[in-house]
Formats: structure tokens, C-alpha cells, sequence
């Protein structure tokens, strides 16, 4: 990918939009890390995101770029983005978050964003612009991912709740909720904690592909500007801080319901999905990521204490997220080529 001359305020427009994704982002999945435990009553909701806000931060400090990289360079061949694409991207994005969030549909931020950039690259190159690699490139894995994350999220929910039934299997339930209102406070961290690092990393991604574009900064990772690191974290952490309320009911209680621990089950099986799928560089999606972990701890109870009717509408959410906002994103690119 050659540099190209930029205008500034093209480069500030494209930043402050980026950064607006990352800011809707957290308050879109805010009800992620925090529906479980504002359900279960363990914090109130102003206290849940605050929680959450200062874990999603501190993945700053513990996640390396891995997921950046893949978004940077992983979906869309380079020599293709340009600054059209990342409008494109970023316009069709943000504009199916505030569609789904406005109707309380718990769909997928990160998918909202991949299939932006596949639409806008593909509105300018054609097929040809995406990434080869095959199933196990970095499109193939992400396009995976979409099933593998929410079945890893089941499982663990649903092993983790089998387990700690056995275990705790003399004890009282007075004496069980007791422990476990304390340790949602851990794995609520723990799930903002994943939140942040797979999350906050895409919008990195989108600011890289465009520093490099530009001409300030190369292909290695290193060269990401600290500036761009820490603007995503606190950008999605503020996000987070804002919440919105309006998906929390869908998440927390709708799919099933939950006591405090089943909601430590489901944060902590949703949270290792999360660390296992950033240390390899995959962009998931944390939304199908806990919902399966709901999903799974309510099945582990009972087959039929799951409202299979809510599952149901929420994965025709997820199977319309990467189409539609492609679509949209297409749109934004042929606006963008009017507007600069």
C-alpha cells in the first residue's frame, strides 16, 4: 500500500468517526458485561458500568494487538483501502448499532464493523478485495468464529454451572448466592476485561489501516502511535459508562433466568472465550460470545428454563448483522466518493 496524500481534516473526520464506533461500541455492549449482574442484583446499574468501564480499561495494560493486526490488515487487501472504504466502513457500522440498539436487539458490534469493511471493499475492488487465506485465514477465522465463540461460550456456561453444582451440592442456597454475589464481582471484571481487549483493538485496526494510508505509520504493529492505543481503551470505556439500558432486560433476564451464580458461570465461560480468541489475534463477538454462555447455563438447569422463541429472534440478529451493514457500508462509500 503506497501513501497517499490525505487532507487533514479527511484524517480528523475519519479519526473522530472511528472513535465514535468505539464509543458506541461499549455503550451498545455494555449490557455484555454488565446484564448479568445488574439482573442477579449484585450492583445497581450505575455502579455496573462504572465496574465495567475501569476493567475495560485495564485491558490496556494486560492484551497485546493481536486482534488490531488482524482488523488492520487481515480482511480487505491493503492496496485496496483507502479513505472512501474506511468511511464506508465506519458510516455502515455505526448506522446498524444505532438501528439494533434502538430496537433493544443484542446484535454484534464486531460483526456490525467486519462487514463494513467487506462491503465497502468490495463496493470498490469486487470480491477480489477480500483476503484470502482460505478457512483458516484471518477472514475464514473470524467468519468461523461467528459459530465457534457462541458454542465455546455454551460450553463453558454450561460446564462451569454443572460443576459448581456438584460441588457445592450440600451447601445452602442462602449460603451459595451469598459466595456467588461476591464472585460475580470477579467475573463481571473478568468479562470487561475480554471485552476490552478484543473489542477496543478493531477500532485500532480501522485508525492503523488510515495512519497507513496516510503515510504516518507502516505495517508493523510496533509503529501504532501510543495515542491511537489508549484513545480506543478510554473511547470504549466511556462507551461503557453510558451504557444502553434498553438491551440489558433482553440479555439479563429474557433468555433466562438468572441467580447470581449462573450469572458467574456465564461471565467467567463468556470471559476465557474472550481470552483465548484475542490471544490468537480473532475478532469475535462478544455479544454471541455471552449470549451462548447464558444460553448454556440455563440448559444446564433445565432445557426448558431457555426462552428458545428470544435465542432464536437474537441469532436472526446475528445472521442479518455482517449482510446489512454491508450493505450499508456500500452506500456510505459511493457518499463518501461525493463528499471528498
Amino acid at each position: 500500500m503506497e501513501p497517499t496524500a490525505v487532507a487533514l481534516w479527511v484524517i480528523i473526520l475519519l479519526v473522530v468517526l472511528a472513535l465514535g464506533f468505539d464509543f458506541m461500541n461499549g455503550f451498545h455492549d455494555a449490557a455484555n458485561a454488565i446484564a448479568t449482574i445488574v439482573s442477579t442484583g449484585v450492583l445497581r446499574p450505575g455502579h455496573a458500568v462504572i465496574w465495567a468501564a475501569c476493567f475495560n480499561f485495564l485491558a490496556y495494560f494486560v492484551f497485546g494487538l493481536h486482534v488490531a493486526a488482524t482488523i488492520g490488515k487481515g480482511m480487505v487487501e491493503p492496496s485496496i483501502v483507502d479513505t472512501h472504504v474506511i468511511f464506508g466502513a465506519l458510516v455502515g457500522a455505526i448506522a446498524w448499532n444505532v438501528v439494533t440498539w434502538f430496537y433493544g436487539i443484542p446484535s454484534s458490534s464486531s460483526h456490525a464493523l467486519i462487514g463494513g469493511m467487506v462491503g465497502a471493499g468490495v463496493a470498490k475492488g469486487g470480491t477480489a478485495a477480500l483476503v484470502g487465506g482460505g478457512l483458516f485465514g484471518p477472514l475464514g477465522k473470524t467468519v468461523m468464529f461467528i459459530v465457534v465463540a457462541p458454542l465455546m461460550g455454551f460450553a463453558l456456561g454450561a460446564l462451569l454451572m454443572l460443576a459448581i453444582a456438584w460441588i457445592f451440592r450440600r451447601a445452602t442456597p442462602g449460603r451459595i448466592d451469598k459466595w456467588f454475589r461476591r464472585g460475580q464481582l470477579v467475573s463481571c471484571g473478568l468479562y470487561s476485561l475480554g471485552h476490552g481487549s478484543n473489542d477496543a483493538q478493531k477500532t485500532m485496526g480501522i485508525i492503523w489501516l488510515l495512519l497507513i494510508i496516510a503515510g504516518l505509520a507502516t505495517k508493523d504493529v510496533k509503529t501504532l502511535p501510543s495515542w491511537v492505543v489508549i484513545s480506543c481503551y478510554v473511547a470504549i470505556s466511556l462507551g461503557t459508562l453510558f451504557g444502553g439500558w434498553r438491551i440489558v432486560k433482553t440479555m439479563g433476564q429474557k433468555i433466562t433466568k438468572l441467580k447470581p451464580v449462573g450469572g458467574f458461570c456465564a461471565e467467567t465461560g463468556g470471559a476465557i472465550t474472550l481470552f483465548i480468541a484475542s490471544s490468537f489475534g480473532i475478532p469475535v463477538s462478544t455479544t454471541h460470545t455471552i449470549t451462548g454462555a447464558i444460553v448454556g447455563v440455563g440448559a444446564a438447569r433445565k432445557v426448558s428454563a431457555v426462552r428458545w422463541g428470544i435465542a432464536g429472534s437474537i441469532v436472526w440478529a446475528w445472521v442479518l448483522t455482517i449482510p446489512a451493514s454491508a450493505l450499508m457500508a456500500a452506500l456510505a462509500w459511493w457518499f463518501g466518493k461525493q463528499l471528498f
